[in-house]
């Protein structure tokens, strides 16, 4: 059986908010993991559910406009720890979750900065 803190009180916290949380992904993942294969996902909270995905969206976004690249957003190669219905059930809950859509969704996709920062300038038309 895997023993969880009660709440966020009950987390030690140091000096370094980015240390607190470097090492916290780690433990939110391992006890996650855990959840998961004992088929106890109903225990946790749909709020810490929320808190989670949405601090880490928020963190995703920041590291990806402020260095203009596109981290990893995922682990793993493909699809062997994210599968696509789980990727895509999560996509389409945010999306509801904004009041956003398809259409809404297509004309904000961007390609990743990594495929076209390395491709010569296109020339200028007169």
């Amino acid at each position: 059986m895997v023993m969880f803190m009660s709440s966020s009180e009950d987390i030690p916290k140091g000096n370094d908010p980015a240390a607190d949380l470097e090492a916290m992904s780690g433990r939110v993942w391992e006890d996650a993991k855990a959840l998961l294969a004992e088929g106890e996902a109903g225990r946790i909270s749909d709020v810490a559910v929320a808190r989670i995905m949405t601090a880490a969206l928020k963190l995703y976004a920041a590291k990806a406009d402020g260095e203009m690249r596109s981290p990893k957003a995922v682990l793993g190669e493909s699809d062997e720890i994210l599968t696509p219905t789980e990727a895509l059930t999560s996509v389409t809950e945010i999306l509801r979750a904004l009041r956003l859509g398809p259409m809404e969704f297509g004309l904000w996709s961007r390609r990743r900065p990594e495929d076209y920062h390395d491709l010569p300038p296109e020339p200028l038309s007169d």
